[in-house]
């Protein structure tokens, strides 16, 4: 995403240096509590292994992973350091395992769900204030535009780990109805499928698929999340 702006010629600086801001929680806060919610579940579901390697925390440098980290600052979406996960330790692999890696997206999109009421609430209070008009200027549009850049990169992260192909989590949830000798064969070859789909993410096509979706998405929450504050407006 950064690269887009840049290209485009048409965004001033500091609304790129927002976006680097809001980048940057991004991967040294929201994706360790991605990366923290897939251990928690693990663990409540019988599987220590997380906790027994320290990835049970919400400390950065345990999760980062700088190819994922730079792809969410130039793209929009990319990825943390895996957490280990061992599927042996659970009573219904297949079910506990898709309920592990259904905890990574959800926590980006309440987080997602988090930045758009934080939005909405700044926007009440100066609508309020009859202080909206006035601000294009200051400060607070920027501070505006920081949240609203902090929900759309979650909403690309969620969408991103929701493709159903390896390593995401999708394939994760996919595989849980799935029959086994089709799951056995993409653990087979989940190394050759990990590569190709690497490259497809540099090369720009993934991408295209996740835009429109997070376009929808985001005004799906930022609409859910003016819904409180709709009296206001």
């Amino acid at each position: 995403m950064l690269l887009t702006m840049i290209r485009s010629g048409n965004m001033d600086i500091i609304s790129i240096i927002v976006y680097i801001i809001s980048s940057l929680m991004v991967i040294f806060l929201v994706m360790p509590l991605h990366e923290w919610a897939h251990g928690f579940i693990a663990n409540k579901l019988g599987d220590r292994t997380a906790k027994l390697q320290g990835r049970l925390t919400l400390n950065p440098l345990a999760h980062i992973d700088y190819l994922g980290a730079a792809m969410i600052l130039l793209i929009g979406f990319g990825w943390a350091k895996p957490v280990p996960v061992d599927p042996r330790y659970f009573k219904k692999p297949k079910r506990d395992m898709a309920l592990t890696a259904l905890a990574g997206p959800v926590s980006n999109l309440l987080a997602a769900i988090v930045s758009g009421l934080i939005f909405n609430i700044i926007m009440t209070v100066l609508i309020k204030s009859n202080a909206y008009y006035s601000i294009e200027s200051s400060v607070m549009l920027y501070v505006l535009l920081f949240f609203r850049y902090l929900m759309m990169i979650n909403v690309s992260l969620a969408v991103f780990n929701f493709i159903p192909i390896p390593p995401l989590d999708g394939s994760k949830i996919l595989m849980a109805f799935l029959p086994n000798k089709a799951v056995f064969w993409i653990e087979k070859n989940q190394m050759y499928i990990t590569i190709v789909f690497i490259i497809a993410v540099m090369m720009g096509g993934v991408g295209n698929v996740i835009y429109p979706v997070q376009s929808v998405l985001c005004d799906v929450i930022n609409w859910l999340t003016a819904l409180p504050f709709s009296w206001a407006w």
